[in-house]
């Protein structure tokens, strides 16, 4: 009987991608937020450090969640790439905030959030999928 290899590419292609997405979507978002609060929009000082407090702790969020799933992928354990998947869904509701509840939403926003959510749907069916086969 053949050993059951649970490391997958395409998963660990979508963590690469989603760490270089999630770099743009960073960088993007805390421009955004830099951009609102010194436009013509009145971003009150209590939301606009609770927005760029909550975008750092999705980017620790994002590089712990990165990181135990591609450990995880690569060594083929099931425990570092299941802590990533229930990383994901904190991950998953921070983005959720920034597309739907920040003081201030943009198209910008929408369409940051919704890419950064299809891949953490991906990701986080791909080792579903996996585990069933």
């Amino acid at each position: 009987m053949a050993p059951r290899l649970l490391s997958s590419l395409p998963l660990q292609v979508l963590f690469h991608l989603s760490g270089a997405w999630y770099a743009l979507y960073f960088l993007a978002t805390l421009l955004l937020i830099a951009y609102k609060s010194k436009s013509l929009f009145t971003y009150p000082l209590g939301h606009l450090v609770l927005d760029v407090t909550l975008l750092f702790l999705m980017g620790i969020l994002e590089a712990v969640r990165l990181y135990l799933g591609t450990k995880g992928n690569l060594t083929e354990a099931e425990v570092p790439l299941a802590a990533s998947l229930v990383l994901t869904v904190g991950s998953t509701l921070l983005a959720v905030y920034f597309l739907l509840w920040q003081t201030l939403v943009l198209r910008a926003d929408w369409v940051l959030g919704a890419a950064l959510l299809a891949l953490h749907g991906l990701e986080a069916v791909l080792p579903l999928d996996r585990s069933l086969c």
